[in-house]
């Protein structure tokens, strides 16, 4: 599998496996490592948490996998996100939902990934969203104590805009190594505003969730669903796929930005037809065909 060099001691597999419903899937230790071992078979080496994944719980998950089977750890890069706060039975000194980018929240919150994951150290840490109350000097402080410890090799942000991306860079004595996005052939914002003009500006890999729109695009009725569908569907038949998700990870993964789609299924026939759709190149006609559909009207 392609792989995307994120830092000079890191790289990234083009395909990353999100672990955002683990808690739903319901698996045992032993059906969660088999599910890792299959990604490693097909190139898929980056894993993607978050802290309040599972009302908290999936990092723990997937720690207790990694307990089990300790060597699967360095044949993995790990991504999680702090940041949000969330009501939940598992974290009872929460009182709201709200965001927390302090500096003290952000190392406590590694702290606890790292116990929940059973590791020393994580490869990539994101800011969950952006905070408006946030104090970007604590951020920067937070960031360099967590590197200077080891306890986090590199950073990123996720959900940010442009602005927001390059004011919180200008504080920090590292660089942010990706944006994680929702970027699909439905969701076009992040394509129109300028955010992904950025990552490309920066020369940065975003990561993209949901790029299958959260199933809209296969279940959804309204108009616009129904127009890509068609497109997808017509494109599909040009290139041989087999279905329409192999050609909405296609769209993202033949844009220059190098990016890396997030396949947050516990299915490994649903990871093995993302890693397939690596293999389909879009012509400018397919690709601009599957835009245009999604917008509703011609390119100007």
């Amino acid at each position: 599998m392609d792989r995307v060099q994120m830092a000079e001691d890191l790289s990234f597999s083009r395909i990353v496996h999100g672990l955002w419903r683990l808690a739903d899937w319901k698996f045992s230790d032993e059906e969660l490592i088999t599910l890792i071992e299959r990604c490693f078979e097909l190139g898929i080496t980056t894993f993607d948490h978050a802290d309040i994944y599972g009302s908290y719980t999936c990092e723990s998950l997937f720690g207790r996998a990694l307990e089990k089977k300790p060597e699967l750890r360095e044949k993995m890069e790990i991504v999680t996100k702090c940041g949000i706060v969330l009501q939940s039975t598992n974290r009872p000194e929460h009182k709201s939902h709200h965001y927390n980018t302090g500096k003290n929240h952000i190392i406590a919150s590694v702290e606890k990934s790292l116990q929940n994951l059973k590791t020393d150290y994580i490869d990539t840490l994101l800011i969950h969203r952006p905070d408006p109350f946030m104090d970007p000097e604590e951020v920067s402080e937070a960031f360099s104590a967590l590197k200077a410890a080891g306890k986090v090799r590199h950073f990123g942000v996720s959900n940010f805009k442009s602005h927001q991306f390059t004011m919180l860079q200008s504080y920090l004595d590292m660089d942010l190594i990706t944006n994680q996005i929702e970027l699909s052939a439905y969701h076009l914002e992040n394509y129109e505003d300028g955010t992904l003009n950025l990552c490309m500006e920066k020369r940065i890999a975003p990561m993209a969730w949901s790029p299958l729109a959260g199933g809209k695009i296969f279940s959804g009725t309204e108009e616009k669903s129904a127009r890509l569908k068609a497109a997808l569907h017509k494109v599909a038949e040009e290139i041989g796929a087999s279905d329409i998700d192999e050609v909405l990870f296609a769209w993202l993964l033949n844009h220059p930005a190098r990016i890396m789609p997030i396949v947050g299924s516990g299915k490994i026939e649903r990871i093995e037809r993302a890693a397939g759709s690596l293999t389909y190149k879009l012509n400018r006609d397919q690709w601009f065909e599957i835009l245009q559909s999604s917008m509703g009207h011609d390119v100007p």
